[in-house]
């Protein structure tokens, strides 16, 4: 735990105890966060300057070099900090000795007078922690929850001060970092679902690890990871795209995974509108997954490995607090998906259909249901086996077991191709499940072998993957 300042007293303390000396930058919610520091007093010890271009004809004169380039965008703040942090090196280089240079910029798009509109922004600083080194940087993105556009305001300036407050104080503790971000906010007023940090003190810092623990914290439902591995903001990745989501542990990815993944995306290039350069397959692991064995910390090495293992075949990485399908259904819908495809094998589609896990909704099954079947929305099918009187029969959405009561409801949405099923490519492997591979892993039975593709088995032998 750390001592929660009052906003107030963190700007007094930054202006008359720190030789922090900068910029504020600051488009779309007035200059909130310069205010701040103004009204503390002794603003003159920390501000050099302040620019509100809130006239995009002058935001576009200062920090744009392309046509019809987003002003709430990661790219113009990026532009922003680059060009106020350069003017700021030029008019005081020589002229201020021990002094630290930074610059804090956000770019923010607040309710509408018709509330109508999305409210972001992302939110950066560049700064130095020591007299005439090379920068830092830090960038988030935050979603402004509250239905009042002053109200965002008033959340916006907080944020951006516990920002500045941060990046001097807690650079190198990201937990305490992030828990920081909350202070004098609740949690209902915003939440992050990006962030990065780069710079001579931040190489430490691995974003992926930090992105997780947004999700953890509960600062945020939902982080992504592209295939290389990079923190994205999910509305820059996913507007007007078509998704195919798969959920799953990936501990460890095997041939079965391997076969979901590539059978899914053949039956969803059959769609006639199909554009796969519009198109991004994600592989989602649940926040509890995670957090497996009633373990309270997430094993990093093992996270971050998993992480390694589906970039290398291709696949963007979501991590999620989400235990209801219905909810990822919602998370995804936000963006204005073109087509989203959720798949699943035969025994979760069965949990699924199972009206005991919506007891804490009004409308039970029934409300799930709409709100999981939007109409640009089908879920696809890998079969499994039962074994049962020493046969193994095939069980596909066709024969699932379901409750009576609401086989009408399912036929429904077969009837109108809601669920599609996935022909599997090896019958033969649909017997064993991936935590009896990995039972072999952790027993050092070398049948796991058969059971993974080569080149995860060769990484998962080199690093010892897999064995706690």
């Amino acid at each position: 735990m750390h001592e929660i300042l009052p906003t107030g007293r963190k700007a007094l303390q930054i202006n008359l105890d720190t030789n922090f000396y900068g910029t504020f930058a600051e488009i779309g919610g007035g200059q909130e966060v310069a205010r701040h520091f103004f009204m503390a007093g002794g603003a003159s010890g920390t501000i050099a300057k302040t620019i509100s271009a809130y006239d995009k004809s002058f935001s576009d004169a200062n920090y744009c070099t392309e046509k019809n380039e987003r002003y709430v965008s990661e790219e113009r703040l990026v532009k922003m900090l680059n060009h106020e942090y350069g003017e700021l090196e030029k008019v005081l280089s020589g002229k201020k000795h021990d002094t630290r240079y930074f610059v804090f910029a956000d770019t923010v798009e607040v309710l509408n007078y018709q509330k109508t509109n999305y409210s972001h922004g992302w939110l950066g600083m560049r700064f130095q922690l020591t007299p005439d080194s090379r920068p830092n940087t830090i960038i988030m993105h935050v979603k402004l929850l509250e239905n009042d556009g002053q109200l965002q305001q008033a959340t916006l300036g907080v944020l951006g001060v516990n920002l500045i407050y941060a990046a001097i104080h807690y650079y190198d503790r990201p937990q305490l970092f992030l828990e920081s971000m909350t202070d004098n906010l609740s949690s209902d007023r915003f939440s992050i679902n990006a962030i990065r940090m780069s710079g001579p003190e931040l190489d430490y810092v691995d974003n992926r690890l930090l992105a997780v623990q947004l999700v953890k914290t509960g600062m945020s439902h939902a982080i992504m990871f592209d295939k290389n591995g990079n923190v994205q903001q999910p509305s820059d990745m996913l507007y007007k795209k078509n998704v195919l989501a798969f959920r799953g542990s990936f501990r460890p990815i095997t041939y079965i995974s391997w076969d979901i993944l590539s059978k899914s995306m053949e039956l969803f290039q059959r769609d006639e509108d199909y554009q796969e350069d519009n198109t991004l397959s994600f592989c989602e692991i649940t926040l509890n997954n995670l957090l497996s064995n009633g373990k309270e910390d997430i094993n990093e090495k093992d996270f971050l490995e998993r992480v390694n293992m589906l970039n290398e075949i291709g696949q963007n990485v979501m991590v999620s607090d989400f235990r209801e399908y219905y909810r990822l259904v919602e998370f995804f819908g936000q963006f204005k998906l073109t087509k989203l495809r959720i798949v699943m094998g035969v025994p979760t589609l069965e949990k699924v259909m199972d009206d005991k896990y919506y007891k804490h909704l009004k409308g039970g099954l029934l409300e799930a249901l709409g709100k999981m079947f939007p109409e640009n929305l089908k879920f696809y099918i890998y079969p499994t086996l039962l074994k049962a009187k020493r046969k193994n029969e095939l069980i596909t959405s066709a024969n699932i077991n379901i409750q009576e009561k609401y086989r009408p409801l399912y036929e429904y949405l077969i009837q109108n191709h809601y669920i599609l099923d996935i022909q599997s490519g090896l019958s033969e492997q649909l017997r064993i499940k991936s935590r009896e591979v990995l039972k072999m892993i952790q027993k050092e039975n070398s049948e796991w072998e058969k059971y993974v593709p080569m080149a995860i088995a060769k990484t998962i032998k080199a690093k010892s993957l897999f064995m706690d």
